[in-house]
């Protein structure tokens, strides 16, 4: 189904992109950072569930409707960074109280997933990418071009979550020896809130 040689240049290209630092990963270490290793490593999987969802889009073909139809493309881009800012709101207005083992940060962790999905799932340049990168390693002579699509997407979905799900289980880790302290963890939530400023300013100017 899938040409051996493209394979292995695929693996190349998507592990150099999945390393790359960019708007996902300042998400995840962000999360991780404010929340502790659990909070970072769902974010992560959330992220990465959202790339699956929109592999499977570009296999269909919805993700082309962005190329045709830029009114649903600059909405998207605006709900996108609209969420990222309430996301900075909340982060800053936390006041850093530790939370036990257990307890109310439970389901913050929980949300942290579904965060890492909708943040990803709202971001039109990951769907613009889906568009243009995959289809470069996908062969139309073989047939079964969804399907190499599918393959295609699977793998950089896994590999994008070890590389992730690492880098938000070294930031929580940190962060849970950082909290302890008060002060720090209010210091925490405040590079939280602006690195999800930060992203929401970057995904609102880039046209």
């Amino acid at each position: 189904m899938v040409d051996l040689s493209s394979y292995a240049a695929f693996l190349v290209a998507a592990f150099a992109l999945c390393v790359t630092p960019g708007p996902d990963m300042m998400f995840i270490v962000a999360m991780g950072g404010r929340g502790g290793p659990r909070t970072g490593v769902l974010a992560a999987a959330g992220v990465a569930c959202a790339m699956f969802v929109h592999t499977v889009a570009a296999a269909l073909g919805l993700s082309a409707l962005f190329l045709s139809l830029p009114t649903l493309y600059h909405a998207l881009r605006w709900a996108g960074a609209a969420y990222l800012l309430y996301l900075a709101v909340k982060a800053f207005r936390d006041r850093g109280e530790p939370a036990e083992e257990g307890g109310p940060a439970e389901p913050g962790r929980r949300r942290a997933f579904w965060q890492g999905a909708v943040t990803n799932l709202l971001n039109p340049k990951v769907i613009l990418f889906n568009v243009a990168f995959l289809p470069q390693f996908v062969d139309p002579g073989l047939g079964h071009v969804r399907e190499q699509f599918l393959v295609f997407g699977l793998t950089i979905t896994v590999m994008g979550f070890v590389v992730d799900g690492s880098i938000g289980l070294l930031s929580g880790k940190l962060s849970a020896l950082l909290r302890r302290s008060r002060r720090v963890a209010r210091g925490l939530n405040i590079f939280t809130g602006t690195v999800f400023t930060g992203l929401a300013i970057r995904l609102s100017t880039q046209g």
